[in-house]
């Protein structure tokens, strides 16, 4: 059983830079079977994070383009990350306090990668119902 978050973390997360639109986002997230994109700077410096419920609600519910820059619509202010290095317990703990089912993890501000609530679940929880959901293939 992993232990810390970087045993657990989707390595190399997709990517996107904040004057890239959400059609690159929405793609990026499609190709690489994730809801969820990091935003970056260079250098690899996490400034934010966009998900596909904030396609859903901020693009889509709204009626913006698919140009809309991605920083007009990710999650930006006062951004919840996790150290790699953390127990899961902590960053359990993160999410619930912060109410966010993703965490960008990262180690002197540089994205190492991402960890879901859906991967806490499999891991901790493997036989409750988010950890099947989870697991599961999505649908085409």
């Amino acid at each position: 059983m992993a232990r810390t978050v970087a045993e657990l973390m989707t390595r190399e997360p997709a990517t996107v830079r904040g004057g890239d639109t959400v059609a690159d986002a929405a793609r990026l997230m499609k190709e690489h079977d994730s809801g969820n994109v990091a935003v970056v700077e260079d250098g690899g410096r996490v400034v934010g994070i966009v998900t596909d419920r904030d396609l859903a609600v901020r693009v889509l519910a709204e009626g913006r383009a698919a140009d809309t820059p991605v920083q007009e619509v990710s999650s930006r202010e006062e951004l919840a990350t996790v150290a790699p290095s953390a127990t899961l317990a902590e960053a359990a703990e993160a999410m619930r306090s912060k109410a966010v089912r993703r965490l960008p993890v990262v180690d002197d501000g540089k994205l190492l990668g991402v960890l879901s609530l859906g991967d806490l679940a499999i891991e901790l929880d493997p036989e409750s119902g988010l950890a099947d959901v989870s697991a599961a293939r999505p649908s085409e």
